[in-house]
C-alpha cells in the first residue's frame, strides 16, 4: 500500500481515530466513584467556588489545552471545513502528549466569522489552561489570536504564526553564526506573505534583525509603499512595505543574505540562489515540496550554502513540534496568562543553544546512524531529541516569570527534574543518583579510552560535574577524536605506551605472579590492555572507579578487576544488577551477569549488596528470592537454595530490610496474593528486589520484562566489588556510559 492507503487504515483501525480518555485516579472500589463523582465531588467544587485558582489544584485545568480550528486552512489541503479538519486537530494533541505529556481536547469549530470563534472559545476558557489555534486562514487568525490575547485570561497561541517562526528564528541565529554573518546586518528576502510569513518576519525582528532589510513578496513582486498607498496589499503586509522600485522575487533575491520561503514550491531556480551574497543562508520552508528542491540550492554556489526545509528527509527539517509542545508545557506549569515574545525569543535561543551540544546516540539512530554535528547540516535540533522538553520548557518558565506573565513561581532547578521524570521513571531515578554524584565528584578511569562514545562520555561527565573523567589510551588518537566531534573540551589521558607506568606492572606481577603471570606478560598487559591498566590503576588509588566493557565480551571485560581488584573484604561473591523503571513501579533484579548456578550462600550475599544499591537510589529495598515454588509448596533440591537464603537473611542481624522466599515472581510482586494467600509473608508491600535463583533465569527475565513489559533498564551494576567497577555491554549509549559514571562515583562516596 501507498502512504495513504496506510494512513487512512492506521485512523481507521478500532478504535477510530488517535486519540481517548483515560483516567488518572483509581475506580475500582465504590469509595473511588465516590470520591470521583458524587457525593465527594462536591468538595473541590465548593473550593474552586470559593478561590476559581483552585481548579489548577483540584480539575485538569493546568495540564489541559484546547486545540481550535475552524478548518480554513488546513495544511496544504485549503479550506476544507471543521469537520474534514479533526484527524489534524486529533494529531496535533498526539503531538502534545508525546512530546510534552500535555492533555488536549480538539475544538472543531463550524463557522468562519472571526467574532463568532473569539466569542465560542471566550465561553470555554474556564476549561482548559491554554489555546492553541490551528489552521484558521488569514487574516482573519490574526483578528482572532489579537482579541483573544486581549480579552481572555490564559494563554493563546496561533502555531502556524509563530511556530514556524520561532523554529526558523532558532536555525537562523545558528546559520548566522556559521556564516560569520550579524544578524542586524541580513538582508532578509521573503518570498510569500501569509499569516506564517508576516510572523516570521515580526519575529526575525525580535531577533535583532532589521525592519527595512527585509523584502517580502507576495504573488505580485515585491511589496512595497507604492502597492501599500494604492490599497493593493492589506494591512498586515503594509508593515513591510518598502520604498524600493516594484520587482520579482528574482530581484528581491539579487545580494540576499537569506532567503526565507513561505508560498509555493519550485518558484525559485539555481540562478536565483546564485544571485545571493556569499554564504547564503535558504530556508525553502514549502511542504510537502521546497521552493527549491536541497540538492538543487547547494549545487547551485560553490561556497557554503546553509539550506532548512520543511522536510524530514534532508538536514536542517523546520518542524513546529520542537515549539508548540515545550512553549505550552513551560507556560501551564508557571500558569502564565500570555505567551509573549520574550518567552518565545527564549524558546528560540534554548533550540539554537541545545543545537550546538553532543546528541545523543538515541537520536542519531533514529536518523540512520548519520552524524549530527553542529555545522551547515544540523542547525536545529531533531524533534525526537528527548533533551528538548528540560531545555526549552524551563526556559519559557523563566522568561514568563521575568516578564510577568507568571501566576506561581518555580525554583528551575527543581522543575528540570520534574521534567526530566515526564520521560520516564528512569530519568527520575537516575537524577537522584547524578545529584549525588555531583556532590563529590571523584575520579573515574574510562578504560577503551579511545572509543568515540567513550571519549563523548568523557565529555558530558565532566561537562556535568558528575566526575574527573580519565581516558585511557593513545592521547594523540584520543584529542584528535575529540577535536574532529567538535567538543570543547581538553580530555585527562592516560597513555599506557608514553608515560612511565612501571609500577603498574610491577604491581600487576605481585598480585598474578602466583597465578603464571611473568613480569613481562605483566608490563605487556599494562601497555596494551587499557581493562587491566585501568584496574591497576584504581587498585592503587590513582583513580577511584572504572568504567570498561564497552567493546568486549562481558565476561572478558570483567576477569582484569575481579583479579585485580577482587571483592570487597567482607564480600565473597560480585553480582551484576538491573534497576528496571515502569511507570510507577522500580524493581533490582540481581543476578544477571555474573553467577551462573549460585547456592545459598551466594543467594544471601548477592541480596544485601543488591539491597545497599538500591539505597543509594532512595529505593527502601523489600527483597524476594524467587524459584517456581511458593513458601515449600515444592521441595527439592533447586527450591531449597533460594529458601535457606531468605532464612539466612532473616537471622542476619546486619540485614535491617524485610526479606523473603521462596516464591514465584507473580506472589513477590502482585500485592493482592501477597496478601491474601500469604499474608504470613515477611513482605506487607511487593518485593523491589528480585533475585533470581541462577543466572540463566535472571537474564532471561530482566530481557522479557524490558522488551514485552515496556521497562527501561540501567545497568548491568556490579556489587560486591573492593572499589567501584562497573562493566559496560557491549554497544551501549553515551548515556548510559554517564549513568553508570553516577552511580560508580555514589559508590565511590561511600567509603
Amino acid at each position: 500500500m501507498g502512504l495513504d492507503e496506510d494512513a487512512l487504515e492506521y485512523h481507521r483501525e478500532d478504535p477510530p481515530g488517535k486519540i481517548e480518555i483515560s483516567t488518572t485516579k483509581p475506580t475500582n472500589t465504590q469509595r473511588d466513584l465516590a470520591l470521583a463523582y458524587s457525593p465527594g465531588v462536591a468538595a473541590p467544587c465548593l473550593e474552586i467556588d470559593e478561590d476559581e485558582t483552585d481548579a489548577y489544584s483540584y480539575t485538569a485545568k493546568g495540564n489541559l489545552v484546547g486545540v481550535v480550528s475552524n478548518g480554513s486552512a488546513v495544511l496544504g489541503l485549503g479550506d476544507i471545513g471543521a469537520q474534514a479538519s479533526k484527524p489534524v486537530m486529533e494529531g496535533k494533541g498526539v503531538l502534545f502528549k508525546r512530546f510534552a505529556d500535555i492533555d488536549v481536547f480538539d475544538i472543531e469549530l463550524d463557522d468562519s466569522d472571526p467574532d463568532k470563534l473569539v466569542e465560542a472559545v471566550k465561553m470555554m476558557e474556564p476549561t482548559f489552561g491554554g489555546i492553541n489555534l490551528e489552521d484558521i486562514k488569514a487574516p482573519e487568525c490574526f483578528t482572532v489570536e489579537e482579541r483573544l490575547r486581549e480579552e481572555i485570561d490564559i494563554p493563546v497561541f496561533h502555531d502556524d504564526q509563530h511556530g514556524t517562526a520561532i523554529i526558523s528564528g532558532a536555525a537562523l541565529l545558528n546559520a548566522a553564526d556559521i556564516a560569520d554573518k550579524s544578524l542586524d546586518e541580513l538582508e532578509v528576502t521573503f518570498s510569500g506573505a501569509g499569516a506564517s510569513a508576516i510572523a516570521t518576519a515580526r519575529f526575525y525582528v525580535s531577533l535583532g534583525v532589521q525592519k527595512e532589510n527585509i523584502t517580502m513578496c507576495d504573488s505580485t513582486g515585491i511589496i512595497t509603499e507604492e502597492r501599500a498607498k494604492a490599497g493593493d496589499v492589506n494591512e498586515y503586509k503594509q508593515q513591510f512595505a518598502r520604498d524600493v522600485p516594484e520587482g520579482s522575487l528574482a530581484d528581491a533575491m539579487a545580494g540576499a543574505d537569506v532567503f526565507v520561503g513561505l508560498s509555493a514550491g519550485g518558484i525559485v531556480t539555481q540562478e536565483m540562489v546564485a544571485s545571493m551574497a556569499d554564504n547564503p543562508i535558504v530556508f525553502a520552508m514549502a511542504n510537502p515540496d521546497p521552493e527549491i528542491g536541497y540538492e538543487d540550492a547547494k549545487a547551485a554556489r560553490d561556497d557554503n550554502v546553509i539550506m532548512a526545509t520543511g522536510r524530514s528527509d534532508y538536514p536542517n527539517q523546520v518542524n513546529n513540534v520542537l515549539g508548540f509542545p515545550f512553549i505550552f508545557r513551560g507556560a501551564l506549569d508557571v500558569r502564565a496568562t500570555e505567551i509573549n515574545e520574550k518567552m518565545k525569543v527564549a524558546c528560540a535561543e534554548a533550540l539554537a543553544e541545545l543545537a550546538r551540544q553532543d546528541v545523543p546516540d538515541a537520536v542519531v539512530k533514529a536518523y540512520g546512524d548519520e552524524p549530527l554535528q553542529y555545522g551547515p547540516d544540523y542547525i536545529i535540533p531533531k524533534p525526537v531529541d528527548p533533551r528538548v522538553l528540560f531545555r526549552v520548557a524551563p526556559a519559557i518558565a523563566e522568561a514568563a516569570m521575568e516578564s510577568g506573565a507568571a501566576r506561581t513561581e518555580l525554583d528551575l532547578e527543581e522543575y528540570e527534574e520534574e521534567l526530566e521524570a515526564r520521560l520516564g521513571k528512569s530519568r527520575e531515578m537516575m537524577r537522584v543518583v547524578l545529584n549525588k554524584a555531583k556532590s563529590d565528584p571523584k575520579t573515574i578511569a574510562l578504560a577503551e579510552g579511545e572509543n568515540e562514545k567513550m571519549i563523548r562520555a568523557a565529555y558530558q561527565i565532566q561537562e556535568q560535574g558528575i566526575a574527573l573523567p580519565i581516558l585511557i589510551g593513545d592521547e594523540d588518537e584520543i584529542r584528535g577524536t575529540a577535536a574532529n566531534l567538535g567538543l570543547d573540551y581538553d580530555p585527562q589521558v592516560a597513555d599506557p605506551s608514553v608515560g612511565d607506568y612501571e609500577e603498574y606492572a610491577d604491581r600487576l606481577h605481585e598480585l598474578r605472579a602466583r597465578k603464571g603471570i611473568t613480569r613481562s606478560e605483566a608490563g605487556e598487559l599494562i601497555e596494551r590492555d587499557s581493562n587491566y591498566f585501568g584496574s591497576v590503576m584504581v587498585e592503587q588509588g590513582d583513580a577511584d572507579a572504572l568504567l570498561s566493557g564497552l567493546s568486549h565480551h562481558y565476561p572478558s571485560a570483567l576477569r582484569p578487576p575481579l583479579q585485580v581488584i577482587g571483592t570487597a573484604d567482607d564480600v565473597d561473591y560480585a553480582a551484576g544488577v538491573y534497576m528496571l523503571t515502569f511507570k510507577n513501579r522500580v524493581i533490582f533484579i540481581a543476578d544477571a551477569t555474573v553467577n551462573q548456578a549460585p547456592d545459598e550462600d551466594v543467594l544471601a550475599e548477592v541480596t544485601k549488596q543488591t539491597g545497599k544499591l538500591a539505597r543509594r537510589f532512595n529505593v527502601e529495598p523489600r527483597a524476594a528470592l524467587l524459584s517456581y515454588s511458593n513458601f515449600g509448596s515444592v521441595d527439592n533440591e533447586g527450591t531449597r537454595k533460594p529458601r535457606k537464603a531468605a532464612a539466612m537473611l532473616q537471622d542476619d542481624p546486619e540485614v535491617d530490610f524485610p526479606v523473603d522466599g521462596e516464591m514465584q515472581a507473580d506472589t513477590a510482586v502482585v500485592e493482592d496474593i501477597l496478601e491474601g494467600t500469604y499474608g504470613f509473608s515477611e513482605l506487607e508491600e511487593p518485593a523491589n528486589v528480585l533475585v533470581f535463583p541462577n543466572l540463566e533465569s535472571g537474564n532471561i527475565g530482566y530481557k522479557l520484562l524490558q522488551r514485552l513489559g515496556g521497562a527501561d533498564a540501567i545497568g548491568p551494576m556490579l556489587v560486591g566489588m573492593d572499589e567501584p567497577v562497573h562493566v559496560l555491554q557491549r554497544g551501549d549509549e553515551v548515556k548510559d556510559i554517564v549513568n553508570l559514571a553516577g552511580v560508580a562515583v555514589v559508590d565511590a562516596q561511600k567509603d
